[in-house]
């Protein structure tokens, strides 16, 4: 029995809004809805009955199509538009049939399928990117000042604050949006005919020859480029410059910006997954996921499904990409080589997307174990400052010699890197007088944290 995809092995996308925008009955809409809008668009050029197009339309329902049939029958011709035209003419009405299609091809019809399914799947991933960023905007401005100890190749480093690491998440996230926006306000129809010539709509005489003289497509040679303009107007979707049969900018640059959105997101999960360990403690998910075995564990699911979006992410988009290099005017393989990549980089990104809004906003911060960190390496995460500070007045050759030694006592001896620092300071009479109790505070070391937060946080 024929089972449809219901997400079973895909619980990052599974109940999303963009699972269902570019599910198979979603395609099949946005297939009919560019066939709708084609013979509507030659209607107001005059090159079809004003009746065919509202024909066409009234016909152009999904749920009155069997998409498995669809599918089976798409092998003969390898897409599925031919069978889909095929039984769209059979419910048109008999003096409308002929418009059905008239002048494209069936990658016309794909194509711009594809554009409305990504700007109609779109729409929620940048509500909810809009959600994510004002989630951790409300994080950066309560942490502005919460340290925290910033790590850099697995180790302690220096101090940070949390306030900056949640701006950090909203400058990419933000990145997302914007990259996002600008494609979805760029996304064009696609109508090129046989070869990207546009031949078949300049062939086509206007239905009323007696109204030929004033009609605005009268120039036989622009109609077809009137058409195009109309077919872009009705569907709301950008009029390219030329036919992008075989020139793949459109797909490339949606794939670019989805792949960077996961990557984005990826980021913050990543940064969650590690602060989240229970022997790190810093963040946790609002609602962790429980184990099957296991009645403590509270596992950061969200994280975890929007670090395996981001792993793959890239791999679909490679395929896209690798599709620009495409022969002819209309290439063999490479054209269908995207279908389903498309189709699942959209889903996984609006997945990742809805995944990354429930993360934020239920996401808890825990100061007290940021604190307790920053002094697990006992004073030594504020090395840097106290050898800025000893180097102006011992130089700094004397000055890392003396804190090298220093650490390396703290780490033999397991003390507070103060307290050896006081023996010190006995033994350099340039030293004295120094503060070791606020010098080795890392609440006093973290920079231009505060700043750079407000900063990235005025960004609209």
């Amino acid at each position: 029995m024929y089972e449809c995809d219901a997400g079973l092995l895909a619980p990052g996308r599974a109940g999303s809004p963009a699972e269902t925008a570019g599910g198979d009955s979603a395609f099949l809409q946005a297939m009919l809805d560019a066939e709708a809008a084609l013979t509507r668009a030659q209607s107001r050029c005059g090159l079809a009955p004003a009746g065919a197009g509202r024909a066409v339309t009234a016909s152009a329902d999904a749920r009155r199509f069997d998409v498995r049939d669809l599918a089976l029958r798409a092998r003969a011709s390898g897409n599925p538009v031919t069978p889909l035209v095929s039984d769209l003419v059979a419910l048109v009405e008999p003096d409308a049939r002929p418009y059905v299609h008239r002048g494209a091809t069936s990658q016309d019809i794909l194509d711009t399928a594809a554009m409305l399914v990504a700007a109609r799947t779109l729409a929620p991933v940048l509500d909810d990117l809009v959600r994510a960023a004002d989630a951790v905007a409300r994080l950066a401005v309560a942490h502005r000042s919460t340290p925290m100890a910033g790590r850099t190749l697995t180790q302690h480093a220096v101090p940070t604050t949390f306030g900056l690491k949640a701006a950090g998440w909203r400058a990419l996230v933000l990145d997302a949006r914007d990259r996002l926006s600008a494609v979805r306000e760029s996304l064009p129809v696609q109508l090129g005919g046989a070869a990207g010539t546009l031949a078949a709509f300049n062939a086509f005489a206007p239905v009323d020859e007696a109204d030929a003289a004033d009609d605005p497509v009268a120039d036989e040679d622009r109609r077809g480029l009137a058409v195009l303009q109309a077919f872009a107007n009705e569907l709301g979707l950008a009029e390219p410059l030329l036919p992008w049969l075989s020139l793949r900018t459109p797909v490339a640059d949606l794939a670019g910006a989805l792949a960077f959105t996961a990557g984005a997101l990826g980021k913050l999960a990543a940064d969650v997954l590690i602060l989240s360990r229970t022997e790190i403690g810093e963040v946790t998910e609002g609602q962790g996921g429980g184990s099957s075995t296991m009645p403590q564990k509270a596992n950061p699911v969200r994280a975890t499904l929007i670090a395996a979006a981001a792993r793959r992410a890239p791999g679909l988009a490679a395929t896209l990409y690798g599709s620009l290099a495409a022969g002819d005017e209309r290439p063999a393989g490479a054209w269908h080589a995207e279908w389903e990549p498309l189709r699942e980089l959209l889903r996984l990104v609006g997945g990742a997307a809805r995944d990354a809004a429930e993360l934020t906003e239920g996401l808890r911060v825990v100061p007290y174990a940021m604190r307790e960190n920053l002094q697990l390496t006992d004073g030594l995460i504020v090395s840097e400052r106290l050898a800025a500070v000893f180097a102006e007045r011992i130089g700094r050759t004397r000055a890392k010699e003396v804190l090298v030694n220093a650490a390396a006592r703290a780490r033999a001896e397991t003390t507070d890197l103060a307290d050896v620092l006081a023996d010190v300071l006995d033994e350099e009479p340039e030293l004295s007088g120094l503060d070791l109790s606020e010098l080795t505070e890392p609440a006093r070391y973290t920079g231009c944290a505060g700043p750079l937060t407000d900063r990235a946080l005025d960004r609209g």
